[in-house]
């Protein structure tokens, strides 16, 4: 999926929704990526996104207005999380996950959207 066919950086609903954890060797001071001053401690093994772990969650690396224009400050150094979450309608297959923090901003599902362009 190239930049301009990316339908996330005009939305950014699952930075904003879920709790972004993942294993705690993720971060840059144990050997990962993940900028440790933007995270915090979950568990003893399991950190996650400051921001996240709120009641009402954003991710403190995200950059911009959900459903208009969006960035991670992070990007090439994101947690796997993030790496893995596949926007709904990547090669046909659709995300739960992705659709329900869609609809939480009042976006329509991405394979509805697929669905109106083809």
């Amino acid at each position: 999926m190239n930049k301009i066919d990316n339908p996330c950086i005009s939305c950014g609903a699952c930075c904003a929704f879920f709790r972004v954890s993942f294993y705690w060797a993720e971060c840059a001071e144990a050997g990962g990526k993940v900028p440790l001053a933007l995270t915090e401690q979950v568990t003893p093994f399991l950190s996650c996104m400051q921001g996240t772990n709120a009641r009402v969650p954003r991710c403190v690396a995200l950059e911009g207005e959900i459903g208009k224009s969006v960035s991670c400050s992070i990007y090439l150094n994101r947690p796997g999380t993030c790496r893995e979450f596949d926007p709904s309608g990547l090669d046909g297959v659709s995300n739960e996950a992705c659709d329900r923090a869609r609809a939480h901003y009042g976006l329509p599902p991405l394979i509805s959207l697929a669905k109106q362009e083809g």
